[in-house]
C-alpha cells in the first residue's frame, strides 16, 4: 500500500480536477463486474471514488463514481469505495452500462 500512496504522491494515477493524483488500489471481482477503488486526496483527506466496468458483448462498458464521503486514510477510503460500489452494482444490477455513457 505504501507503494501506491508514493506512486500517486509521484503523479502517477488519474488526476483530480484540483490536479491531484488519485490513489491507485487494486481491483476487484464482484459479481462479473470490476471494481477499481480510486479514492481522490481533498483538503488532506480521501474522497470515496472508483470506477465500475463489465465486458458486455466483446466490449467493456465502464462508469465512474465520487462520492461525498471523506476519510481520515488511503486504506479507509479505498474500503469503503469497494463498499459502495459493491451496493451501486446491487442495486442497479445490469442497468448500471445501459446508459450511453458507458
Amino acid at each position: 500500500m505504501l507503494k501506491k500512496l508514493l506512486q500517486a504522491l509521484k503523479g502517477s494515477g488519474s488526476k483530480t480536477s484540483g490536479g491531484a493524483p488519485a490513489v491507485a488500489a487494486d481491483p476487484i471481482t464482484y459479481k462479473d463486474v470490476t471494481i477499481t477503488p480510486t479514492p481522490l486526496p481533498e483538503g488532506g483527506q480521501f474522497k470515496t471514488a472508483g470506477t465500475i466496468s463489465q465486458i458486455i458483448d466483446g466490449v467493456e462498458k465502464k462508469t465512474e463514481f465520487i462520492r461525498a464521503d471523506n476519510h481520515s486514510s488511503a486504506d479507509a477510503a479505498i474500503e469503503h469505495s469497494i463498499n459502495k460500489a459493491k451496493q451501486i452494482v446491487d442495486e442497479r444490477g445490469t442497468s448500471l452500462f445501459s446508459s450511453e455513457r458507458c
